[in-house]
């Protein structure tokens, strides 16, 4: 079978940015109502013993305090928007911290910064808090991080940064963020019967996200009340901005567009911010009043949430890996070449703002879903030569994970419309021990470290799958 690849060099990449005939809109993210991009609640809080001795005996605490203290307002301008301290309270070895620990109520993190050694008691009345935890350490400080990292070996959700550098806190805001993130999105399902109803509670158990379920019922009278001068709009647009038209007609695209406008108008008013309906089972039994491919395709450049075929996994990781990277994701359908030890990610749902929320689109093409030749989805062009972290939940306690490097896109009519090769070194590993069903979910960049983190504070174990 001929590869029939191409790819888009990053210069390529920036001149067809300047044709609007070829370039998506670029797509600039909402601004969002609270909870979900509200900033994340940390509680700040300093333990110290009564009489210090190490780090010294004569330890002035406050001033130790007040020396640390803009150094955390510098990570909260750093971070606008991301987090927001509070407390900053004082805790002393004997001391009652009931009272302290019913004033975590709504904080999404704690930041613990130890002044002085012998915390072992206080320290053990803190075991069993349930907020995720972050130890920053320095130098001559104390000895906490000895009760953290046994801590995290436990599994607890805790982490620690033992440092003299404040600025190492950094990649913790965004993850803080994240952790607030998840904990206060809604996630819609659109799926007949009620076999998704536990794995649903599961996640929500774990991460606070709220999942409901609607019915197809609503998805068509959304549908019906759509605008349709505004779909006309929309869909005029849209197709303005493509590169080319193939396969869809007028009414297909304005079909498209009416979906689209009904299904942001059922977010509104359940106040939510994903959505993920079970696609291909609707179009069999004519459940959809039209396809939702660039419905999703639009939602995810505006910072919104739409995921095909009920997968409430794939759901789920995109909002770990959008919150934390500030980029839409790509649920693919993997592809394997083993020959070329390489992974072609397909399917005809795709972002165009891949490269970041309210950056440039991506050139596309406006084509039919690929599996019945009907509707309306897009082929969309994906830069070359970058790494791609490629990740997907297999129950809310494991993250599989791997990555590749972007080498060209595809374009032939086997598979989904949207295609681009990554080569994997590990592609025979991942496919020989491959698990958790088909989709894996694919986000620009290489946030394999910062994942390591993320899963010790949002208490995940992490499978290298390549």
């Amino acid at each position: 079978m001929p590869d029939n690849s191409f790819s888009l060099t990053r210069r390529q990449f920036g001149l067809s940015l300047g044709a609007s005939t070829v370039a998506a809109a670029n797509a600039v993210p909402p601004t969002l109502p609270e909870p979900w991009m509200g900033p994340a609640i940390v509680k700040k809080v300093y333990l110290a013993k009564p009489n210090p001795t190490w780090p010294r005996p004569d330890l002035n605490i406050q001033q130790e305090i007040a020396a640390i203290e803009p150094h955390l307002s510098e990570l909260e301008r750093k971070h606008p928007g991301r987090i927001r301290f509070t407390g900053g309270d004082l805790l002393k070895v004997g001391d009652d911290i009931s009272g302290w620990a019913r004033s975590l109520e709504g904080a999404d993190a704690i930041l613990v910064i130890d002044l002085t050694s012998g915390l072992g008691p206080l320290l053990q009345k803190m075991r069993d808090i349930e907020v995720p935890m972050l130890l920053f350490t320095r130098p001559y400080a104390g000895w906490a991080y000895m009760d953290f990292t046994a801590w995290r070996q436990s599994g607890k959700r805790v982490e620690l940064v033992a440092s003299s550098e404040f600025g190492d806190l950094d990649p913790y805001m965004r993850i803080f963020q994240t952790i607030h993130h998840l904990k206060r999105s809604k996630v819609l399902m659109v799926a007949p019967g009620d076999g998704w109803r536990q794995t649903a509670a599961a996640y929500t158990r774990h991460y606070g996200t709220t999942i409901e379920f609607v019915s197809y019922q609503d998805l068509k009278a959304a549908f019906d009340a759509a605008d349709v001068s505004k779909a006309k709009q929309e869909a005029a647009e849209f197709t303005r901005r493509a590169s080319r038209v193939v396969e869809p007609s007028p009414q297909e695209v304005l079909d498209a567009m009416r979906f689209y406008l009904g299904v942001k108008n059922i977010l509104e008013r359940a106040k939510a911010n994903a959505i993920t309906v079970d696609c291909l089972g609707g179009f069999r039994r004519g459940d959809l009043p039209a396809y939702p491919c660039v419905a999703w395709s639009k939602l995810n450049d505006e910072g919104f949430y739409g995921v095909c075929e009920a997968d409430l996994a794939s759901t789920m990781t995109q909002l770990l890996l959008t919150s934390f990277s500030g980029k839409p994701c790509f649920v693919s359908d993997p592809v394997f070449d083993t020959s070329r030890s390489e992974i072609i990610h397909a399917h005809c749902v795709s972002a165009t703002a891949m490269q970041g929320l309210g950056g440039p689109g991506l050139p596309y093409s406006v084509r039919s879903h690929m599996e019945d030749n009907k509707g309306v989805s897009m082929q969309v062009l994906m830069p070359v030569g970058d790494t791609v972290t490629v990740a997907k939940y297999d129950g809310p306690t494991k993250l599989l994970v791997s990555t590749g490097e972007v080498l060209g896109n595809v374009d032939n009519p086997r598979g989904c419309r949207t295609k681009f090769r990554t080569r994997v070194p590990g592609a025979r590993k991942m496919l020989e021990n491959y698990t958790a069903g088909l989709h894996r979910v694919v986000v620009w960049g290489d946030y394999t470290e910062p994942i390591e983190s993320m899963r010790r504070l949002m208490g995940f174990d992490i499978v290298r799958e390549a």
